[in-house]
């Protein structure tokens, strides 16, 4: 049966793409790209969203954008004009984003830093100040000055969490907004030329009028790429740069926690002050090294709690900045399956122990050029009364070749130490990953890693990877990813999702933007496969499942639906126990459905959500996620999150089981800078209740402070549970 179900399913992928190879309308970069002049600002620039300066007046504006969204090119009602300064600090933009409807039309859900894409009105810029043409930094804001800084790689892998020092300011009137940005050039790594006092630099810009979810971006770029594709980047020239010199960004900070826990009859309580800080130097233009010493991360977001009813690896995704910033720099960073370098088993008593261990201290270096990109990174943490000291490393090297190719090769090394409160030996892992990306022409996308991992406590050997090729137009999509990780593949400082498994993920869908139908903005039919196979033993099959999705509408304001079929084999041959109910080792098929939706996301009250049911091994499983939003205005949110598991005759008990997780979030801004936020999530299955409160004020440019409160508690215990944490943290950014 599985072999006639693999040969239909690639008869009909090879269907596919005959079929759709007729449908491209992708235009390839210019040649010669466009170019724009920055005017030198004789006099002050005050960044305060107004763009009265006379300097401004004698900027040249640019103004021919291109739409990507909703349907490309063609006229758009929503125009930008942008004006480029500079002096011998900064370099200034000033954008102003027309809207017949000014202040009413403006849609922004709140205040707060790093906003997502897609919910707001968004103005941005992507610079490639090394002309790498693979990489590139955006600044972005909202018409109410909310900023957003990011690095993309390649347009394939976003790191939406290095964070800039740079200034926004707006002003919103009654047919549009302004938006005045200041970016220091030490904030930017550039070069000065080799000839004459004139540099220029790779520059994109992009808009979205979300009312409308009209995106244009300056210079054209097709719809299937991003702002960040900077091959098709204009030039802009006309900078008369100061001279690179030592760039150091100081980040010290103060802290006092106070921890009280409660097991049963007894409390315990400890309050712990702290000093710390980073230390960013900037050794050249191209060459980064930080430095970190008794780092924190009180300010990080929370875990969300997760009831997991599949045989796969939760990945819970890094939330510290330290090791958020560059992280796009290493092997297998955009990826959650197979990942030999996973900053989060850093500062953890023991390899999958939740509770943290101290930091003592830290290193990162990293530098990026036109033809390569090296990087390191050292840490070492304490031990504790569960988990001796361990020290950290991890090497990596990227050479650049072609348009946009890269290849490169990645060394990480764990050394868990001798500690004889433990009774433990010194122990070792190690691994040695290689990987690369191809991009032959701009639609198709190939990338390929494969790691290997040795353990000297069991002297095993053993390996992982994945190989990826895409190929995306404006009319259609069509991959294939495979997943492969070996019984004794266990990368100590890295993530997988399975052991002992090959995956296969082919799949694609058509893109259709009806021209007749405005309120539809996309209509993406298609379908993916799901088949996992034993490593060791290739023919012994897993599991499998078909993801069918004839319905798949993206309307224009952002509202989404999805019907989808799930017809799934299953082969339990090992012990299997979702959340505890026991699975009887046998072969099962059963087929489930789904349908998934939002409504515009960036209204005043927005609603998500998803009900998937059918058979479920040899029982019935039915699954309701429920989300609610309200932003009565951009200075106050509140979201609700529900999710329900109801199992019926599961397993080999026949058992029912119901599950509850409950989640409220608030969010209070008096402006971009100061901002209050709470949490709570119930979740029935484990009795535990979670708070966390956070307070954050920033007073000048990346200088906190910080107020949290956090509350976890387990209510399904013979003996009370309760762990409660104060911490008040101040932290100060100087840039010399």
């Amino acid at each position: 049966m599985y072999t006639h179900t693999r040969l239909a399913l690639l008869f009909f992928m090879l269907t596919f793409f005959l079929v759709a190879q007729g449908q491209d309308n992708n235009f390839p970069p210019p040649d010669t790209p466009v170019v724009i002049r920055a005017a030198q600002a004789v006099d002050k620039i005050t960044i305060d969203g107004k763009l009265d300066e006379r300097a401004w007046q004698r900027a040249t504006p640019v103004t021919d954008f291109f739409r990507m969204e909703p349907r490309q090119g063609g006229d758009y009602q929503y125009h930008t004009s942008v004006q480029i300064l500079f002096d011998e600090r900064n370099l200034y933009v000033g954008a102003f984003c027309t809207d017949s409807m000014g202040r009413n039309g403006i849609r922004v859900q709140d205040l707060r830093r790093d906003f997502t894409w897609g919910e707001n009105d968004i103005f941005g810029i992507q610079l490639d100040p090394q002309n790498l043409r693979q990489y590139c930094v955006s600044f972005q804001a909202t018409p109410y000055g909310s900023q957003r800084d990011l690095q993309n790689f390649n347009d394939n892998n976003t790191d939406n969490d290095w964070n800039a020092l740079w200034a926004v300011r707006t002003t919103r009137t009654d047919t549009g907004y302004y938006a005045e940005f200041a970016i220091p050039f030490k904030s930017l790594r550039y070069e000065l030329p080799e000839k004459g006092d004139s540099s220029s630099w790779g520059i994109t810009f992009t808009r979205l009028a979300r009312r409308d979810y009209e995106q244009t971006v300056f210079p054209p770029i097709p719809q299937s790429f991003s702002p960040y594709r900077m091959t098709y980047a204009a030039e802009l020239r006309g900078l008369t740069l100061p001279k690179p010199s030592t760039n150091i960004r100081a980040e010290p900070y103060t802290l006092y926690q106070y921890d009280r826990l409660t097991e049963g009859a007894n409390t315990t309580a400890k309050q712990q002050p702290k000093i710390g800080g980073d230390i960013k130097w900037a050794i050249t233009p191209k060459s980064v090294m930080d430095f970190t010493f008794n780092t924190d991360f009180a300010q990080a977001d929370v875990d969300r709690a997760v009831n997991n009813l599949e045989r796969f690896n939760i990945f819970f995704p890094e939330r510290r900045q330290f090791f958020l910033e560059n992280s796009g720099i290493w092997a297998g960073a955009n990826n959650r399956s197979v990942v030999p370098f996973f900053s989060r088993r850093i500062g953890l008593q023991g390899n999958f122990n939740a509770e943290p261990a101290p930091i003592h201290a830290g290193a990162r270096y990293t530098s990026r050029n036109e033809q390569r990109a090296i990087a390191g990174l050292y840490m070492h943490q304490a031990e504790t009364d569960r988990s001796p000291g361990a020290s950290f490393a991890v090497a990596r090297y990227q050479h650049n070749y072609g348009k946009e190719n890269n290849a490169g090769v990645m060394l990480t090394h764990r050394m868990d130490e001798a500690s004889e409160a433990l009774g433990l030996e010194a122990s070792h892992n190690s691994t040695l990953t290689l990987d690369g990306l191809v991009r032959p022409r701009d639609e198709f996308t190939l990338s390929y890693m494969l790691s290997g991992s040795r353990d000297n406590a069991n002297d095993t050997l053993g390996i992982g990877g994945r190989i990826f090729a895409g190929y995306s137009t404006n009319d259609f999509y069509l991959g294939w990813l495979t997943n492969f990780v070996s019984d004794a593949y266990r990368p100590d400082m890295g993530f997988v999702f399975q052991e002992n498994v090959i995956y296969h993920n082919p799949g694609g869908y058509f893109i259709w933007r009806p021209r007749n139908i405005p309120w539809i903005r996309r209509f993406d039919p298609g379908a993916f496969v799901n088949y996992y196979h034993d490593f060791k033993n290739p023919g012994n099959f897993q599991q499998a499942n078909l993801y069918l999705f004839p319905i798949y509408l993206i309307f224009t304001n952002g509202s989404f639906l999805e019907y989808a079929i799930f017809p799934t084999w299953q082969n339990i041959n090992f012990s299997f126990a979702p959340l505890g109910v026991p699975i009887e080792q046998d072969s099962y098929y059963y087929t489930r459905q789904q349908v998934r939706f939002n409504t515009d996301q960036s209204a005043r009250l927005s609603g998500s959500g998803s009900i998937n049911w059918g058979r479920f091994y040899n029982g019935r499983r039915t699954s309701l996620n429920a989300g609610l939003r309200y932003a009565p205005s951009v200075h106050a949110a509140i979201t609700v999150d529900y999710e329900y598991n109801d199992l019926t005759n599961l397993g080999i008990g026949q058992t029912d089981l119901s599950t509850h997780l409950v989640s409220v979030g608030t969010r209070f801004a008096l402006n971009p800078r100061l901002q209050l936020s709470s949490f709570y999530q119930y979740n029935s299955f484990d009795k535990q209740g979670r708070w966390n409160l956070r307070f954050s004020w920033e007073y000048q440019p990346l200088s906190f402070l910080y107020i949290v409160f956090n509350d976890a508690r387990i209510n399904d215990l013979d003996d009370p549970f309760q762990e409660q944490q104060v911490i008040s943290k101040i932290t100060f950014v100087k840039q010399f």
